[in-house]
């Protein structure tokens, strides 16, 4: 049995948020396929949660959402 990995693994295509409880450094990554169902996800979480929109993910680069409402 060898070591395990070191390196990053790639995320999926795909739109992402980090969802956190409000006074907290770390949190957990959302995937969504579609900017909106993304949407949902963050109407869903942010009564309760402090929501991050990290971008698009496409061939392993994020980019930023065009016209995206922040809120």
């Amino acid at each position: 049995m060898g070591r395990p990995s070191t390196t990053p693994k790639d995320l999926r295509d795909g739109y992402y948020i980090e969802v956190r409880n409000k006074n907290q450094r770390t949190g957990i990554k959302i995937r969504r396929d579609t900017k909106k169902q993304l949407l949902m996800a963050i109407d869903e979480y942010k009564s309760s949660k402090e929501v991050i929109v990290l971008g698009k993910s496409e061939n392993g680069k994020m980019k930023e959402i065009p016209n995206l409402i922040k809120g």
